[in-house]
């Protein structure tokens, strides 16, 4: 059996899958990557225990499925997250700074202040915000050995540099339009855009369709040298994708360690609102253009919280919260700030609203309520923004896969969601570009008819007033909190 190796390169783990010509996944493999926190707000990754993951992710798939031949590579990767390595040599010259990480809030703060702003939403789509990456870049830069030769690059660059033996310094749209140093509308790197961060964008990397030639594999343990790789794309993008949300108004939620929340444009729209434009994917050198909002911390908040009560996992803890009585405490988990359509750097993870009569289990529930009532927000100011009709909505992510998770999110926006029993929608997505790009699958249409097995959650009637009440309550006390000498 044929078969295309689709890697998806996440924020904890590495996942790699096999996908067959009829779009069924025949192998599965996963390596956990780690995370490090040197001070706080500050989060980073080992580059080469990245890569490290991936090898061994892939490892563990072939294993599973012996008998399939690799016809090409694909990748889906974290987005938002940076590094720097050297172009002659290949090592790698800094940490992966995580999209999760806040150490260039100063930076984007006096960006603002200079009057930034404005252009910088209108070129990218995007806000001045620690979670991109035009200011790291800067921030690696400044720390730079001297006299290196050195190449910055998003993470799915810096994959296809050690897949390809350090033969090809290239990004696809995507993820370059996550970059805060690309224009929209140009489908370019700006000029004026790298000298608002400092970064000069001759070292990025070259800009490719979303299916493409992204090079050749070389040295990659149980692939053989000279296999293609032909799709590459950021992995919010590639779950849409693989979804086959591909009309005006259909969207999906990735529930992860954080959580990204997109819907089809059918055109380009400005930003506003707290969301914003990004490019879903590139085709045939002709971006089509989403709505997103990106939750800095969802599910992460799970496995804190199960800790803290003292329960053995997040299985435990959302049973606990499926038996709490209503009328419990809020509770905003923003341990590193908030994201959409907030974006509020110093806003700080609280309980509120609790008293003696308050129990374990509301706790639990209003951890997992918070899961609900960001996607609540962030899907509130994409309607009031779009004027249109929200369509199909799908989730994935292993949160996705709890049905009590997901009758929470149905019922608070009042609208179905589809969920989908391959939590791979990622892998599946990159590996679909790639199938585009070889020919086995010939258009949109009929990536849209390959069988996919779902279930469709219908909302039920809840007090939302009640609710949203508590979150709104316990939302103005994070938000409104003044940052001390203690927060720095």
């Amino acid at each position: 059996m044929r078969a295309i190796l689709a890697i998806d390169q996440g924020t904890t783990n590495s996942k790699a899958v096999l996908v067959s010509e009829k779009g069924e996944i025949v192998g599965r493999g996963s390596a956990p990557v780690g995370i490090t926190y040197p001070k706080p707000g500050w989060v980073e990754q080992d580059p080469r225990r990245l890569y490290a993951s991936v090898c061994e992710a892939i490892d563990a798939c072939l294993k599973a499925a012996p008998d399939v031949v690799v016809e090409a590579v694909a990748i889906s990767n974290q987005r938002e997250s940076v590094t720097a390595w050297d172009a002659e040599t290949g090592e790698a010259l800094g940490p992966v700074v995580s999209w999760q990480c806040r150490r260039t809030a100063q930076d984007c703060e006096r960006l603002i202040v200079e009057g930034h702003l404005d252009r910088v939403q209108a070129l990218t789509g995007l806000p001045l915000d620690p979670m991109f990456p035009g200011s790291k870049f800067r921030w690696l830069l400044d720390r730079m050995p001297a006299g290196r030769s050195v190449r910055l690059g998003t993470v799915d660059s810096w994959l296809v540099h050690c897949l390809t033996g350090g033969r090809r310094h290239v990004c696809d749209a995507s993820n370059a339009a996550r970059s805060q140093l690309f224009d929209l509308q140009e489908q370019r790197w700006s000029e004026e855009l790298g000298e608002i961060f400092g970064v000069d964008i001759a070292l990025l990397p070259e800009v490719l369709d979303s299916s493409a030639d992204f090079g050749r594999t070389q040295g990659l343990p149980g692939v053989p040298d000279g296999t293609p790789i032909m799709a590459a794309i950021g992995d919010s993008h590639a779950a849409l994708f693989g979804h086959g949300a591909f009309k005006p108004g259909d969207g999906k939620v990735t529930f992860g360690t954080g959580s990204s929340i997109m819907t089809m444009l059918p055109r380009f729209i400005p930003p506003r609102n707290g969301v914003t434009t990004t490019v879903a994917w590139r085709l045939g050198g002709k971006p089509t253009f989403a709505f997103e909002g990106n939750i800095l911390v969802c599910a992460a908040s799970l496995p804190w919280m199960a800790g803290i009560l003292g329960l053995s996992d997040v299985a435990a803890l959302v049973e606990l919260a499926a038996s709490a009585e209503p009328g419990g405490p809020g509770f905003v988990p923003a341990f590193v700030g908030l994201g959409a359509p907030y974006w509020n750097s110093d806003a700080r993870a609280l309980f509120s609203q609790i008293n003696f009569n308050t129990t374990r289990a509301q706790m639990a529930r209003s951890v997992t309520n918070s899961i609900a009532f960001q996607v609540h927000d962030v899907i509130a100011a994409m309607r009031a923004q779009s004027g249109g009709e929200l369509g199909a909505l799908y989730v994935d992510g292993g949160p996705s896969q709890n049905r009590f998770l997901m009758q929470c999110v149905s019922n608070l926006i009042e609208h179905p969601v589809i969920q989908c029993e391959a939590p791979e929608a990622s892998a599946l997505g990159a590996a679909y570009l790639a199938g585009l790009s070889l020919g086995l699958w010939s258009d949109l249409h009929v990536i849209a008819e390959l069988p996919r097995s779902s279930h469709i959650i219908d909302p039920e009637p809840v007090d939302r007033a009640l609710l949203l009440n508590t979150w709104s309550d316990a939302l103005a006390r994070s938000t409104s909190r003044e940052t001390t000498a203690n927060d720095e």
